[in-house]
């Protein structure tokens, strides 16, 4: 606990403290909900947290039960901060409840505005987004791109800050972005005691790319497929174009040519991908050194494989390894 006597498990606001309204919309998210709550409302009395539902009226979440929050949309028109927690995907679309968006038009011209994941939807529906850069949940992207694409989306990101709008990732990154504001609020020293209180990490830079999950094509009988499967197996080997080719009774460029029809990719590109796969792999579930890893997935040296880490997920392979690391490794 933190030696700061006022620093507590949500305290009083303090007079004057800064007004954030959590805005709760139909099939809400109960934990995601209470994440402003709970990391706010643990620094010191700095900020009055209050929840609000489009109707004043009780919310159903996406679990077995409702919510009744204390206020109506009248409270968004006083508030500093106001934060859109995610609801499920089913309530998710182009033409978002009328009701919210109206809600929404309550916010006073330079509130702060501040997404969790799926909120994002609901920024975007009202033109808060376009022509900004903005993210949520990665796996939404094709969702999200095709329903609004004036927004210069970023999935590659925990959150995103404009200042006066702030977007962020999945769950997790929830708990980032309430962090950075408190840390842009009232500086690094108060937002790691807060970290302290609710015992999580105190910082996760927003640039750092969300975990995506990249499951690999499945390989077909014909084409490149025998020798992507093949290559698989040979990950700690050089593995040249020219003897992908020759496995695959083509020349280099005709081989270059299917494989990138096949994949996406470049044979480079996907060599690259499968072997910080099986990099992150053996990070979790090994004790192996670095270096180790390195060699087991084909990469010349320990370095090549933290550039090469450092450039997809943002990460060194020992932060890496030290946020999901299995428990019985």
């Amino acid at each position: 606990m933190s030696r700061d006597p006022g620093l507590r498990l949500n305290p009083a606001p303090r007079p004057g403290a800064h007004k954030v309204v959590v805005l709760a919309l139909d099939g809400v998210y109960p934990f995601e909900l209470g994440i402003p709550h709970r990391v706010l409302g643990s620094a010191g009395g700095r900020y009055e947290v209050l929840s609000a539902s489009v109707d004043g009226g009780p919310v159903r979440t996406d679990a077995d039960l409702t919510v009744t929050p204390g206020h109506g949309p009248e409270a968004l028109a006083g508030a500093d901060t106001v934060i859109i927690p995610p609801h499920a995907l089913s309530a998710v679309g182009a033409d978002p409840d009328p009701a919210a968006l109206a809600a929404l038009a309550r916010v006073r011209p330079g509130t702060r505005l501040v997404s969790i994941c799926t909120g994002a939807f609901l920024l975007a529906a009202a033109g808060l987004l376009d022509g900004r850069r903005a993210t949520t949940h990665w796996a939404l992207t094709e969702h999200f791109q095709r329903l609004f694409p004036r927004v210069e989306f970023d999935p590659n990101v925990l959150f995103v800050d404009h200042g006066d709008v702030l977007t962020s990732a999945g769950a997790a990154s929830g708990v980032d972005v309430c962090l950075h504001l408190v840390r842009r609020d009232h500086g690094t020293e108060v937002a790691n005691q807060v970290a302290r209180c609710c015992v999580v990490p105190p910082y996760r830079d927003g640039g750092q790319a969300q975990y995506v999950e990249r499951p690999l094509p499945p390989a077909s009988e014909a084409g490149t497929g025998p020798t992507r499967d093949w290559a698989l197996e040979r990950l700690d080997r050089a593995l040249p174009l020219d003897e992908l080719a020759a496995h695959a009774a083509m020349s280099p460029r005709t081989f270059a040519r299917r494989f990138q029809e096949e994949t996406g990719l470049s044979p480079g590109r996907w060599l690259t991908q499968q072997r910080l796969r099986r990099a992150r792999h053996l990070l979790e579930s090994s004790d192996l050194p670095v270096e180790r890893v390195a060699h087991e997935v084909g990469f010349a040296t320990a370095t090549s494989l933290r550039r090469h880490l450092a450039a997809d997920s943002g990460v060194t392979p020992s932060t890496y390894r030290r946020t999901f690391r299995a428990a019985g490794a």
